[in-house]
């Protein structure tokens, strides 16, 4: 794989008009890290379905009515805390999350599932950090040419058995999309919420350049992240992005009063 320049927060905090809000204010970032052989994989799913997995709190955010899922691996690079070098366990890692899209007030972000990564530390600072739901998982990408032949097999104490194997690749240069076409719905989200064994609910900021999309085509030896949680879903060909690099910074989780 090639070498990747190191990330650089200010042109992340120069650069924010494409946002639509703005960046946390008075709060230093506390997190960086790149996405890198990204592939966002949508399917639409029916939002009385995942109504009672999402706190009451949050609101599910739809695109003409019609709730969403993704199933989105990449490789995670150059993770490290702010003014710390990486530790070598998890500077690089390979994760796979399953998402959907939520709103609280004015701020439209994501609530994930599941998120599947091969780094131990990883998931067990990011479980207690975060409150995510992270699982361990023997994970692998292999890249030959332009084509990314990704594998995860979750081996998590307790959780439900979940495996992805496929193939995908980029299919033309990346493109422009209408900031109010599905496909910036789906990905311009700059805020995660999550929620403690209490309930009580937290929001999470990051920031990164605008995503540079590319269509995409994938072959799916295996994929049962949906189905691990009890989700069907409603489309048998999913809509394909990929990404081939993104670098991001993220501040530390607030509760929610």
């Amino acid at each position: 794989m090639a070498q990747i320049n190191r990330i650089n927060p200010q042109q992340l905090l120069r650069n924010t008009a494409h946002r639509p809000f703005p960046i946390p204010q008075n709060r230093s970032w506390i997190m960086a890290q790149s996405w890198q052989k990204l592939l966002f994989a949508h399917y639409r799913v029916d939002g009385d379905v995942i109504r009672p997995m999402i706190p009451a709190g949050l609101e599910i955010d739809t695109y003409n009515g019609e709730a969403w899922i993704g199933v989105v691996p990449f490789l995670m690079n150059n993770v490290h805390l702010r003014g710390i070098p990486p530790f070598p366990t998890t500077r690089k890692f390979p994760e796979l999350n399953v998402r959907t899209y939520v709103k609280y007030g004015d701020k439209a972000g994501v609530w994930f599932f599941s998120l599947d990564a091969a780094s131990i530390l990883a998931v067990t600072v990011a479980r207690l950090t975060f409150n995510l739901p992270y699982y361990y998982a023997k994970m692998s990408i292999e890249t030959a040419q332009n084509t990314v032949h990704y594998k995860s097999q979750r081996q998590h104490p307790s959780a439900s058995p979940a495996n992805f194997d496929a193939q995908y690749t980029p299919t033309a240069p990346i493109q422009a999309y209408d900031p109010a076409s599905l496909d910036r719905w789906l990905t311009d989200r700059y805020v995660l919420y999550s929620a403690n064994r209490q309930g009580k609910l937290f929001i999470g900021h990051i920031t990164h350049l605008p995503w540079q999309l590319q269509p995409a085509r994938a072959v799916f030896e295996h994929n049962n992240m949906a189905e691990a949680l009890s989700i069907p879903l409603l489309d048998t060909v999913p809509l394909l992005h990929y990404v081939e690099h993104i670098d991001v910074i993220a501040w530390a989780i607030q509760a929610i009063s």
